[in-house]
């Protein structure tokens, strides 16, 4: 069933869409939509594009007689009648938009219409919906796993499906797992563009230390597993891991020492009735606006009335010395009451969810909550101890109103809980673990029972983690025990952990990694550490427990970085994602020889990047020679000699000042070996924009000419080699001419 996906969109890379400019909604029509429609078996005799509609009750004009016209983009027709309608949107709009749905609703509710399904896609997610309940679709699936969902899109669907007597019931969460997925040959993925604040489920509804860029995880998940597989995160913070694999079907297990982050995942996953949700609000704020402590009288009462956190120690380096001490009177008193009324709600999950409004409140009702004139507009700023690392008083502190800020916090909650009701709901739930524990003893888990495994572990001193979630542990009344702080993996702290303890930690979670993932699967670890010592206990490791190295992938954040520029080959410009697979016969590493040529090594590196990419930025090129220093165990010579790559680079490359990307001199060859169809790749691109340039179209002979004299400094190869690299970076005009596909094309469909 794999093949399906390669039948109807071919190398189309669903991953970069988002970033495609000319991808749009009559791109998706034509590449996305229409191949799927004519694989259900429809033709163009009953596919009806645009019809227009008019709306049988809405009217507009000064006389309110002219009809507001609808015009969908498909009906779907069976004998003269339509049996379904499918609207198209843009990849950067959300198909789960109420407003998609409602539009989309009006069509198939139409007198003219009256279907019983209607579904929209954006090239990226398809959703179909029964016309009775808009609130859940009935399949929902992203378009790039469509083989995972392919039979029960045709029990739906497919014209056959709606013959009389034909009735097919079919549970969307009982995912088809197929066979002919290959763990042990997945390929590595290049970096992935960042899409990093499109989602409402990871942003808004609580701060952390951490987030991994949600679509690059579940960029990785897709990758590396099929659905129903158990994706684990063993230093899984915020939950970005888990839900990302709840997201795309899979089963997921989350592990965290810190009790916050436990909470705020679980809390968020927590299945609600949403009205029920929206009326347990409304008696908390209707109780709290009725009530609110604001007299110095009030207050004073409301503090000895309700509980509040008292004498819990901030850690060093804090402003003031206990929690309460980051809070007026006013905003202890305020919070105190707030929290009392919440309390009293009798279903947990609802109580759970707007205790997380609570603490995502806490984040801006206290002292430490830094503004600026710009943000303070917008209700913007942090609290200091995700801002600076540390409890820091402002220098000037704001009053925040506490209940409008509380309803601002519903409405993200609530928007976010929306969002992944399709994936995690009371039937779902049961494929997630939200647990609390240390990644170094995962006594929980079966041996050989994980299908994948991505972390981001915490790398040295850098976010003591317990230590800074003091504040928000103390109001929810999250026990924080001494046997957390001996396993939490950091360095320094206020238990003052030495590196020597913090690398053994590390390479205990390794080890238990290794323990439970299956063989001939991955693990992807997030490595963002600035010392070369670390890789090395990474690497080394894994490689002691049977792990094999398969390589590391630069991957940015979405943040440029000025102590980047500063030192090219000791801060990363992202972060790397080094993959391991778990087989019976690893391959270790190859590290160089002592006297090796560095200088050849790092020619040969800079050309295949610029191979690879077909030119290269200067940030590309020192993010690959890190890599290569790491993996070779050459870092400091690299830092030592090649301090500044821009004269070398500047010699040897050409520049383009407007891109920033450095290429082969014009005619030069590559000097080092390079992949021999990455090389005619390159010269085929920089060859044929040069004829676009000067208005010609070479034909097949003349390009060969033009390219085997460049080859011959590696293996020359054989016309049809040329031919097949041809095929897939241009198109064939006319008489045996051929030109480079246009952008979008050649982004879509090139390899």
């Amino acid at each position: 069933m794999q093949e399906i996906k390669q039948k109807l969109f071919g190398n189309l890379d669903f991953k970069n869409l988002l970033s495609n400019k000319e991808f749009k909604e009559d791109s998706v029509r034509e590449v996305i939509i229409l191949p799927i429609l004519k694989e259900l078996g429809y033709n163009e005799t009953n596919i009806v594009r645009s019809k227009t509609l008019q709306h049988p009750f809405l009217k507009v004009g000064s006389n309110k007689k002219i009809p507001i016209k609808l015009i969908p983009d498909y009906l779907l027709m069976i004998e003269k009648n339509c049996a379904w309608v499918l609207d198209a949107k843009a990849p950067n709009e959300n198909i789960d938009n109420s407003s998609h749905i409602e539009q989309v609703y009006s069509y198939s509710t139409h007198p003219e219409i009256r279907c019983t399904y209607f579904a929209l896609c954006n090239g990226l997610e398809f959703s179909l919906y029964r016309r009775e309940s808009t609130n859940q679709p009935i399949l929902r699936f992203h378009l790039d796993e469509i083989e995972y969902h392919w039979e029960s899109l045709k029990r739906y669907l497919s014209p056959n499906s709606f013959q009389v007597g034909k009735n097919y019931i079919y549970d969307a969460y009982n995912f088809r797992i197929q066979s002919e997925f290959d763990y042990a040959n997945r390929p590595l993925l290049g970096e992935i563009p960042v899409k990093k604040r499109a989602t409402k489920r990871h942003f808004g509804v609580h701060g952390y230390f951490t987030k991994q860029t949600w679509n690059v995880v579940a960029e990785y998940i897709k990758n590396f597993t099929k659905p129903g597989d158990v994706v684990l995160d063993p230093y899984g913070g915020s939950g970005v891991t888990a839900i990302e694999a709840m997201m795309n079907n899979r089963k997921a297990i989350n592990i965290d020492i810190n009790p916050l982050a436990v909470f705020i995942v679980n809390s968020l996953i927590a299945p609600v009735n949403f009205q029920e949700f929206s009326d347990a609000f409304e008696r908390v704020k209707k109780e709290y606006i009725k009530n609110e402590p604001k007299s110095k009288k009030e207050i004073k009462i409301a503090l000895e009335k309700y509980e509040y956190p008292k004498g819990n120690p901030l850690p060093k380096g804090s402003d003031v010395k206990t929690v309460e001490k980051l809070f007026t009177t006013k905003q202890l008193a305020q919070l105190a009451y707030l929290r009392f009324i919440i309390k009293k709600e009798k279903n947990k999950n609802i109580r759970d969810s707007l205790l997380l409004m609570f603490s995502g409140l806490i984040t801006k009702v206290n002292l430490t909550y830094h503004t600026s004139t710009y943000v303070k507009k917008e209700g913007g700023g942090n609290a200091s101890a995700f801002c600076y690392y540390r409890y820091r008083i402002a220098p000037n502190p704001i009053e925040i109103n506490v209940i409008k800020y509380f309803e601002l916090r519903f409405q993200k909650v609530f928007s976010a809980k929306r969002e992944i009701s399709y994936y995690i709901n009371k039937d779902t739930i049961k494929n997630i673990q939200v647990l609390k524990g240390s990644a170094n003893s995962l006594k929980n888990i079966q041996a050989e029972s994980i299908d994948y495994i991505y972390t981001d572990p915490p790398y040295g001193k850098k976010i003591p983690y317990l230590d800074l979630s003091v504040m928000w542990n103390a109001w929810l009344d999250l026990d924080v025990t001494e046997k957390d702080y001996e396993l939490e993996a950091i360095e320094g702290g206020e238990h003052n952990k030495t590196k020597e303890e913090y690398n053994k930690l590390i390479s205990e979670s390794i080890k238990e990694m290794y323990r439970v993932l299956k063989f001939d699967r991955w693990l992807s670890f997030v490595f963002a550490h600035k010392d070369p010592e670390f890789w090395h206990l990474i690497v080394e490791t894994a490689e002691s427990c049977g792990f094999e190295y398969a390589g590391a992938v630069p991957q940015k954040n979405g943040q440029t970085s000025f102590k980047k520029r500063q030192n090219p080959f000791t801060v990363l410009s992202g972060q790397l994602i080094i993959n391991f697979k778990k087989k019976n016969n690893p391959k270790a590493i190859m590290r160089a020889h002592l006297g090796m040529d560095i200088g050849d090594i790092v020619t040969q590196t800079i050309e295949g990047i610029i191979a690879k990419n077909n030119g290269a930025t200067l940030e590309q090129i020192n993010d690959e020679l890190i890599i290569k220093g790491l993996e070779l165990g050459f870092l400091d010579l690299l830092k030592k000699e090649y301090v500044d790559l821009t004269p070398i680079l500047l010699e040897n490359f050409d520049y383009n000042e407007e891109s920033e990307m450095y290429t082969l001199k014009t005619g030069n060859k590559f000097k080092t070996q390079i992949d021999v169809k990455l090389r005619i790749r390159y010269y085929l691109i920089s060859y044929l924009r040069r004829m676009e340039r000067e208005s010609t179209m070479p034909t097949f002979d003349e390009i060969i000419l033009y390219i085997l004299p460049l080859l011959k400094n590696g293996i020359t190869p054989e016309n049809q080699t040329i031919l097949s690299v041809l095929e897939d970076i241009a198109e064939h005009i006319g008489n045996d001419k051929w030109r480079l596909k246009k952008e979008g094309q050649q982004f879509l469909f090139g390899s």
